[in-house]
């Protein structure tokens, strides 16, 4: 099984131009600030970590037809259905049915401002010398996986040049799964278009950049 997520929709044709909204444009319906909200304060119980929650944002079967916070609020859906802190009946209905799940913490209000302020960092101590350096060319993995990943599909099997090393950090695909943090080097990749989308596309005289952990890394000549 492979997995398409909002990562692998560059260069895909059927998508619509980019139209840039205005600056501070931040919701467009009323019930979009608190579907924020309930993430953030559902997150903060440490419940599930970041990358679990990207994944199950991110595996939705109708992803595409989904809005940027109706994709939020039913993955939420989906985590607190998995682990008993909501149940089918109480979703339908709109009422809480059942008893509350036990939780590890709780995100009070006049801490919201310094939660989201600190944030969360995912550097970690190194575990091995990188293996990568600026200038170095490199091709990215290519071939399915069975698990979410933050490798977009459109970059796999294409050659680029690092151009920065960012030090370790949580490795996000064994993250999701609960497999640990697992940290490894995070580099940026650059990619001319004409290796992503090929000669034939129309040339637009930019680069791509790619964050991407190591093990997405393959050295070349």
């Amino acid at each position: 099984m492979s997995y398409v997520t909002n990562a692998d929709l560059g260069g895909q044709p059927g998508f619509g131009k980019v139209v840039p909204e205005a600056e501070g444009d931040l919701f467009h319906a009323d019930w979009e600030p608190r579907a924020l909200a309930l993430v953030l304060a559902m997150g903060a119980t440490g419940s599930w970590n970041i990358d679990a929650s990207r994944a199950v944002r991110e595996t939705l079967p109708d992803y595409r037809e989904l809005s940027y916070y109706q994709i939020w609020l039913a993955a939420l859906e989906q985590l607190m259905l998995q682990r008993g802190q909501v149940f089918p009946d109480e979703i339908e209905s709109g009422e809480m049915r059942h008893a509350a799940a036990p939780v590890a913490r709780v995100l009070q209000a006049a801490n919201v401002p310094a939660v989201l302020a600190k944030g969360s960092p995912t550097e970690r101590p190194a575990p091995a010398p990188a293996r990568f350096a600026p200038g170095q060319p490199v091709r990215m993995h290519l071939g399915k996986v069975d698990h979410h990943t933050r490798l977009p599909g459109y970059v796999q099997g294409k050659r680029g040049t690092i151009v920065h090393v960012h030090g370790a950090h949580v490795f996000a695909d064994t993250n999701a799964q609960g497999l640990g943090e697992q940290p490894q080097w995070l580099y940026t990749v650059e990619f001319d278009e004409a290796e992503l989308w090929g000669d034939d596309a129309p040339r637009q005289n930019l680069s791509v950049s790619v964050d991407a952990w190591e093990s997405y890394l393959e050295a070349v000549a």
